[in-house]
């Protein structure tokens, strides 16, 4: 009978507790229908819509809080979301009912509220940006048309009749456009899959109040062990699975891993048996990139107030290229900087102090010399991250949709993948991986359960 079947929830036994004994000898064994490993947005997506089926299931999380890459500090007093910041396209996107549901304050930032300055500072005419915009999108068409998948973004541009990309404006929009949104370099794109995933239409929107508030309402009502970073996974087709993590040992008939990418290929997870050939050659054609966010906080602002970002063409590319302007939703004198492609890992390199200064030389270009030192800042490091190793995927040059979307495939009907990685038509957003994880339950409820 499967153990779906057999209530065992009143049967844990706690072993000798000796540290002679071996590892997990002390674990208290708990047997469960579902085990999700990680509490980010797929893993609460996946363990509630179970728990609400009916399903006995505990979610592993190896932090001490919920949200994964969703993260929102306040120490600067004004929402840093150190991970996911935007609701796109939010007359479609699921996340936008997530927040209707818990009557959280939207704001929409506006696309067009933007000024664009030179490497030396110069401020740019709104008609180049729109005709760089143009020449791009023409550019990314002929690539599509004549490309095939063995070569980069950048090879790809670069082959085509006059090099675009020594165009200062167009080289400055194609990383602090298509590098952000992917969060992968131009050189490590693949020209011929890096813009087919699904785009959902309509002005972002960001949560003033933030954007935490999502998993912290989805983790409502729930199983989750904190500070319990799982170490392997021993499964066997009809019979089950155990996990062992840093909290004991847990049973269960299904398992759904919602760990990150990164973490993935690392293997900080073992997997016994291993993961089938064609699985582990999908975690490694598939791209995980990064996206490095400093928020610098100020006595008071001195640059345009209703201007909602700012563009600096930056020297290299990727290299403090976008800002956000705090003013035009908040009360508090903040910049937020990014860096995208190749120079996040750069930059991340750097000391706190090292990076405020090498993005404050971007400011004072942009906004005078006179520009004073931030009274506080916030930086992220997310390549650098223990439990993420990276922002998120992108179709890397050499990888397919199929890389994506193979990771769906249950493995020996008890072993699940979810997260925005799974996920290619929507893959590298939080919706991506909200998805991921209701298809995750849903593989368990209506295929996998007896």
């Amino acid at each position: 009978m499967n153990r779906r079947h057999v209530l065992k929830l009143s049967a844990s036994s706690v072993m000798a507790t000796s540290t002679l004994l071996p590892r997990y000898a002390s674990a208290v064994q708990t047997s469960f229908d579902v085990i999700v490993i990680g509490a980010g947005i797929a893993g609460l997506a996946a363990a509630g819509r179970l728990t609400e089926l009916g399903y006995s299931v505990v979610v592993l999380e190896a932090t001490d809080t919920v949200g994964g890459r969703i993260r929102t500090d306040w120490r600067l007093g004004a929402p840093f979301e150190v991970g996911a910041g935007w609701i796109h396209g939010p007359q479609k996107n699921p996340i936008s009912g997530l927040a209707a549901r818990i009557d959280a304050p939207i704001f929409v930032t506006r696309d067009d509220s933007f000024e664009v300055y030179s490497r030396t500072g110069e401020r740019q005419s709104r008609q180049r940006i729109y005709d760089a915009y143009e020449d791009l999108t023409e550019l990314y068409e002929q690539v599509d048309a004549q490309v095939g998948t063995g070569q980069s973004l950048e090879a790809a541009l670069r082959s085509l009749p006059d090099n675009r990309l020594a165009d200062p404006v167009l080289n400055w929009m194609a990383s602090a456009y298509t590098e952000f949104s992917t969060g992968g370099a131009l050189e490590t794109l693949s020209a011929y899959y890096f813009d087919e995933d699904d785009v959902l239409e309509g002005d972002d929107v960001i949560l003033p109040e933030g954007y935490d508030k999502i998993p912290s309402a989805l983790s409502g009502g729930l199983d989750i062990r904190f500070n319990t970073p799982v170490e392997a996974v021993e499964y066997e087709k009809g019979e089950g699975a155990t996990v062992l993590s840093a909290g004991g040992k847990f049973e269960a008939d299904f398992v759904i891993c919602t760990v990150p990418l990164g973490m993935l290929k690392q293997q900080r997870i073992d997997f016994d048996p291993p993961l089938p050939k064609k699985l582990r050659s999908h975690i490694a054609n598939l791209g995980f990139g990064n996206v490095t966010k400093l928020a610098l906080k100020f006595d008071a602002p001195f640059w345009p107030l209703d201007i909602q970002y700012f563009g600096y063409m930056s020297e290299p590319r990727g290299r403090w290229n976008y800002f956000l302007n705090y003013r035009t939703f908040s009360n508090e004198n903040i910049l937020l900087g990014v860096s995208v492609g190749a120079y996040a890992l750069e930059v991340e390199k750097l000391s706190d102090a090292e990076m405020v200064a090498d993005c404050m030389a971007a400011i004072r270009a942009m906004f005078g010399p006179g520009a004073p030192e931030p009274v506080a800042h916030i930086a992220t490091r997310w390549s650098e991250d223990l439990w993420t190793g990276g922002a998120y995927s992108y179709s890397k040059l050499g990888s397919s949709p199929q890389d994506f979307e193979g990771l769906q495939e249950p493995v020996a009907d008890t072993l699940l993948f979810a997260g925005e990685h799974t996920n290619f038509a929507y893959h590298g957003t939080t919706h991506g991986a909200y998805m991921s994880g209701l298809r995750a339950a849903k593989s368990i409820d209506e295929d996998l359960a007896d």
